[in-house]
């Protein structure tokens, strides 16, 4: 026998023998990985984790999961070895250890379609700069002086243009509202404007691929999701332009304030404005149809919130006043209430994409370093040992106070009050904690105030939020609506 054919007889046994002590090793370091199922090769259980489901449950494929291993298991998903969480104290952990232990990881065709600067997929320092320039431009002093007129005038532009008796889309008028805020806040865009009403229609062929099959083929939801995103990258950059040519200094819109104030690149730019425009229209949209849908089928809240409104309103005409101020909007109390239980049950946001950058041990199980972590947020709000009746719309539970209206089916007491409020994420957290959250809770209950005081609305026809994963009605939620008694309406016209 050769050389050769004696080094070609021991190769194979060599390989067989490293791969088994490569295994035998990882085995020796992580002996106490979560249980659970790794499904099928590559695929994993990625189909049954996205099958659509009712939005104010976990569904099948999470509860039977958490029924079999428990709260916290193991699985293959997005092409990757993944650990699942439903366990609340173990989504804290990985959300404040953001950028230590864990970071960012959403699918590549994320990153291909919202773009490699956005800051849903940036990590590190270039996330950390994106997010002071988004917290800045979103200062409490902004929301305050500026903001909340833009959100006023927004709600009055959609529920002024409602008919006696007529039926209407309230998912599309959600997403009308939020739209024409944004694109007027990023780039000073007028609602009705034929470039407005472009931008509009490529951004809706842009948002069904962002939440589509990453199938880049001619024909796609995808592939034409990537032809909408470099228009709008273009019709972005063209304002850009005439901006700097122009010199303008306008610092009320954020495409203005970057310009002048950063020192991003031009991608940069492009990349932040688009993600924002995707960010504060969708989720706060989705937020507003829940709050619409919930409250249709439990008059309580209805009642309690006319009350409370009413006599905002009923104070502002007495001092001489119109628009809201900042005042007026701190009132909202029980308002409040609707929006956390609006965002506790229906859940905008279901789970997040983290990574593992290091070896992990919690609770006496091993999180290899990268591994993907998915802490889930809808498992967390939807847990009985951590909320009363978590299925119930039950907007009493935040209130600090003993009981809700008789026949409401609310919360009974205080003590889960504090226990609740620990683990409600509705916007993330940690260093990650959504920049606009606080722009969505101001949005959500400007359009409530107006809404309550001046519509009675019914579905029309049956509708229900579903998880694709993202939130949706599958017939935008068509709602036939009727003005209340003239003495508890206010203006429904858009300041000048």
């Amino acid at each position: 026998m050769s050389d050769l054919e004696f080094f070609l007889f021991l190769v194979p046994p060599i390989l067989a023998v490293l791969i088994i002590l490569n295994l035998f090793k990882r085995k020796q370091k992580f002996p106490n990985l979560p249980p659970g199922d790794m499904g099928w090769p590559f695929l994993g259980e990625t189909i049954g984790y996205l099958r659509p489901y009712s939005a104010t449950t976990i569904g099948d494929f999470m509860q039977d999961h958490i029924s079999r291993y428990g709260k916290i298991y193991k699985s293959n998903l997005f092409g990757e070895p993944t650990i699942v969480s439903a366990d609340a104290g173990l989504n804290r952990y990985i959300l404040q250890n953001e950028g230590r232990l864990f970071e960012c990881s959403y699918p590549r065709s994320i990153g291909g379609i919202l773009g490699k600067w956005s800051m849903l997929v940036l990590v590190g320092q270039m996330h950390r700069d994106m997010r002071m320039i988004s917290l800045n431009f979103l200062s409490n002093a902004r929301l305050r002086n500026q903001l909340l007129s833009e959100v006023e005038k927004h709600t009055l532009l959609v529920l002024g243009s409602w008919k006696q008796d007529s039926v209407v889309c309230a998912q599309d008028e959600a997403k009308k509202f939020t739209f024409n805020f944004m694109a007027e806040h990023i780039m000073s865009l007028q609602p009705g404007k034929p470039e407005t009403e472009q931008l509009k229609k490529e951004y809706i062929t842009f948002m069904k691929g962002v939440v589509s099959a990453p199938l880049n083929f001619p024909g796609t939801a995808y592939r034409k999701a990537l032809q909408s995103r470099s228009t709008i990258l273009g019709f972005i950059e063209r304002k850009m332009e005439e901006r700097l040519k122009e010199m303008k200094g306008n610092e009320n819109d954020l495409l203005g304030w970057v310009l002048k104030k950063s020192n991003l690149s031009k991608e940069q730019i492009l990349d932040l404005l688009l993600s924002l425009l995707f960010a504060g229209h969708e989720t706060s949209s989705v937020a507003i149809a829940l709050s619409i849908y919930f409250l249709e089928s439990c008059p309580a809240a209805v009642q309690q919130l006319t009350e409370e409104h009413l006599e905002i309103s009923r104070a502002k005409k007495q001092s001489g006043e119109t628009e809201l101020n900042w005042d007026d909007y701190k009132k909202m109390e029980f308002t409040q209430c609707v929006i956390s239980e609006t965002l506790r049950l229906g859940n905008v946001v279901r789970f997040l994409h983290r990574k593992a950058v290091k070896d992990v041990r919690y609770k006496g199980y091993d999180i290899p370093c990268g591994w993907k972590v998915l802490p889930v947020i809808s498992a967390v709000h939807l847990d009985p040992s951590l909320f009363d009746r978590p299925h119930n719309f039950d907007p009493w539970r935040w209130q600090n106070k003993q009981g809700s209206p008789s026949g409401n089916g609310g919360s009974t007491g205080t003590s889960s009050t504090t226990k609740s409020s620990n683990n409600f994420m509705p916007f993330g957290g940690g260093p990650r904690l959504c920049a606009g959250s606080e722009l969505a809770k101001l949005e959500m209950a400007i359009f409530i105030h107006y809404l309550v005081l001046n519509f009675h609305w019914q579905l029309s026809a049956p509708d229900q939020a579903f998880a694709y994963p993202y939130v949706d009605f599958p017939n935008g939620l068509p709602i036939i609506i009727q003005y209340r008694e003239k003495e508890n309406t206010t203006r429904l016209a858009a300041p000048a």
